[in-house]
């Protein structure tokens, strides 16, 4: 076994199968720990299994119950990357208990099991912008076919209040908060980061999350779309290449940044709004779309743009793919996949 090892919960994700990829790369024994329920995951085990044959180990687990499994793959990884969760506001105010287990219980379950650890593994946290709620203290004007400040501000930093916002929102900002203090407390290495949009290939979208591929699948079949409020609030998009560069930056930089947190996302220079971004499919792109529009949803914000100047000054890092060149190289990995898709969104 490799010196280097790292777990990935919910590795078999979106973000999970492309971090695999990176740190295979980067010559760590990849284990993935996940419990396949979300549509799609089977697609993602079947890929790493087949590229790599053998150099990814699949373990079947769910964090919110199977604390035995993460204490044995705990005492044998030097690194925790964890990104398992419940991930859509609107499941989340459906069923906020099965949110709460996912993502409140099972990042305490992920914690304590590295607590525990002999090895003392380094821990990893994806949490996301929606800790931050609405930004109600930040007023927005409308610009054309966007939002922004009022204030003039391009992004948002690590000194914004917290201000969670939808059982999604409490659930992941208390896993966030513990991942924080448990640092503070127990002297170990723990990394949150408070990412923005993130997308890329193997992500399988649909309406309550992973919009930008949605959008793009949607457009690819000839599908409707909803889009809920003016479709003038903005986002920045990251390429999720450009966020596993950041997470390979962290644990060689373990020692620097453990215990910070970071907002993460593609910038200011990389922001869309949801009207600019369907003005991209159509005229662009050349795929007309079916759109009609809704209420706005809870917790969603008028515009939330990362800044990521602290990331840039302690590791070094910044967002490398432009938003467009990324749109192309996801369309791409969506039509080379087309058969797939018209299976997976089919059923």
């Amino acid at each position: 076994m490799p010196s280097k090892n790292i777990l990935i919960t919910g590795g078999a994700g979106f973000i999970g199968v492309n971090a695999a990829e990176r740190f295979l790369a980067e010559g760590y024994g990849v284990t993935v720990f996940d419990n396949l329920s979300r549509r799609g995951t089977d697609i993602n085990v079947r890929y790493l299994e087949e590229k790599y044959k053998g150099r990814c180990e699949l373990v079947r687990g769910d964090i919110r119950t199977d604390n035995a499994s993460l204490q044995e793959l705990a005492n044998s990884h030097n690194v925790i990357l964890h990104l398992a969760a419940q991930v859509a506001v609107t499941t989340s105010v459906t069923d906020p208990r099965t949110d709460f287990n996912c993502n409140a219980l099972g990042t305490f379950n992920v914690l304590e099991a590295a607590r525990l650890s002999k090895s003392k593994p380094k821990v990893l946290y994806a949490s996301t912008n929606k800790v931050y709620g609405g930004l109600d203290h930040l007023p927005v004007s409308e610009a054309g076919n966007r939002v922004k400040f009022k204030d003039g501000r391009e992004g948002v930093d690590e000194t914004c209040p917290l201000d969670f916002h939808s059982p999604y929102g409490c659930s992941k900002g208390s896993a966030d908060q513990y991942v924080r203090d448990y640092s503070r407390l127990y002297d170990m290495q723990t990394v949150v980061f408070r990412q923005s949009c993130i997308y890329g290939p193997h992500q399988l979208g649909v309406e309550d999350q992973g919009w930008v591929a949605w959008f793009l699948i949607a457009a690819m079949f000839g599908r409707p779309v909803t889009v809920y409020g003016t479709g003038k609030q903005v986002r920045d998009l990251l390429y999720v290449d450009d966020l596993v560069d950041l997470y390979v930056r962290a644990v060689e930089k373990i020692d620097l940044v453990s215990g910070q947190v970071f907002n993460i996302g593609g910038g200011y220079g990389n922001s869309l709004s949801l009207l600019e971004f369907l003005e991209i499919i159509d005229k662009d792109l050349q795929m007309p779309m079916k759109i009609s529009y809704s209420d706005w949803r809870p917790g969603d914000q008028p515009i939330f743009v990362s800044d990521n100047t602290k990331a840039g000054k302690l590791l070094g890092w910044k967002p490398k793919t432009e938003v467009r060149k990324g749109i192309d190289q996801l369309l791409e990995w969506l039509k080379d996949n087309r058969g797939m898709l018209e299976q997976f969104y089919k059923s």
